[in-house]
């Protein structure tokens, strides 16, 4: 079970003991003021409705539905039967986060149907009841749960928009370094096909030599393409597309003047990657200690490891920061950037806190054999 999922279940239980100290205190408050066993239908409707407000995550839709109507169907049988007005408002709570959740999550049209069912259900319980504090609970939890769902789905819009704007950068910023690549193997491709038509008359077999080489840049500009297809270039400023150690070590540097020590660790050779990976790898690197510098400040010191491995390259950057409850947001943009970075290239990416403290990022990309040169 993940950390959401723990916390998830949390607050489950946390609800669940909240409708349940509702209900006994309204049951309880019923018995003494109403007397007999007038409290029965009120405590079986209220238990109903949290019941389903804790099932929820099932299906918003259908579990709203069915409270709406559970308690719709209450206010008309106690109403004839001259029972404690419906909803109590030990169901009205469970109602209002059933609302709330359907809000906040269902479709517009599915979203605003369930608010005026909600809403038709306060407006039955005033018909029954006239204007009592049990109408005005009710009115309360209702405009409560519209308002709350209403504000989480403008800020889950928010943050879907932010979030593909950020993704959209990423691919037009690795576009434009694509660009630069794949123009490198055209231009090898066209000179050597010029210097092969100059030949071919006076020295043929000196022209089927160029063949080879026109070959293998051609593969190589189309294997770029293809990890890539369907992205714009853009003029914003981006990773170097030729990234290598050289200017991981300048990077390294530039970042220890925040007073940080960062221990670097790189193929002691040239591992000939294509430059998208290796400019992946910068940007990886470069996103890693960014998030560092403005969530760890309490780092005193970094690791960041590139090896190289047949068939792939995986890059590791560890501090030793502060709990990851006091830094790094759980979906903050800078990672939604890298993972789209290498995810276009078929890699994967990992970011989670460290036992004992710190916090790790790790992507592994992968390298085709035939392209390690």
């Amino acid at each position: 079970m993940g950390v959401t999922d723990r916390w998830a279940a949390v607050a489950r239980v946390g609800l669940g003991l909240v409708f349940a100290a509702a209900i006994t205190f309204q049951a309880a408050a019923l018995a003494a003021s109403w007397g007999g066993t007038y409290w029965w239908f009120d405590c079986g409707v209220s238990v109903v409705v949290a019941l389903l407000a804790l099932a929820r995550r099932w299906h918003r839709g259908w579990t709203a539905t069915a409270g709406l109507v559970v308690a719709l169907v209450a206010v008309l049988v106690a109403d004839r039967a001259g029972l404690p007005h419906e909803p109590g408002p030990a169901a009205a709570l469970p109602l209002a986060v059933l609302v709330g959740s359907a809000v906040a999550a269902l479709p517009i049209a599915a979203a605003g149907a369930v608010a005026a069912g909600g809403l038709a259900v306060v407006m039955a319980a005033g018909w029954s009841a006239g204007l009592t504090a049990v109408t005005w609970w009710n009115l309360v939890a209702w405009l409560t749960a519209a308002g709350v769902g209403g504000a989480s789905r403008a800020i889950a819009a928010r943050r879907r928009a932010t979030t593909e704007r950020i993704r959209q950068d990423e691919r037009l910023d690795l576009a434009r370094e694509l660009h630069d690549v794949v123009a490198h193997h055209i231009t090898g491709i066209v000179v050597q096909a010029q210097a092969a038509q100059l030949v071919s008359d006076r020295r043929p077999e000196r022209a089927r030599q160029s063949l080879p080489g026109i070959e293998s840049a051609g593969a190589e500009a189309l294997a770029a393409m293809r990890r890539l297809v369907g992205l714009l270039r853009d003029d914003s400023d981006g990773a170097p597309a030729s990234a290598g150690p050289e200017q991981l070590a300048e990077l390294v540097a530039r970042f220890e003047r925040h007073g940080v020590a960062v221990a670097l660790r790189v193929p002691d050779d040239d591992p000939g990657w294509p430059p998208e990976v290796a400019g992946t790898v910068y940007r990886v690197v470069r996103e890693a200690l960014t998030n560092v510098a403005r969530h760890a400040t309490g780092a005193r010191s970094v690791a960041v490891t590139v090896a190289a491995a047949p068939g792939s390259v995986t890059v590791e950057v560890v501090d030793d920061g502060p709990p990851a409850r006091a830094r790094h947001p759980r979906r903050g943009y800078g990672l939604v950037g890298m993972r789209e970075r290498v995810e276009a290239l078929g890699g994967t990416l990992a970011a989670g806190p460290r036992p004992g403290g710190g916090w790790s990022v790790s992507a592994v990309l992968p390298v085709p054999a035939r392209e390690c040169r």
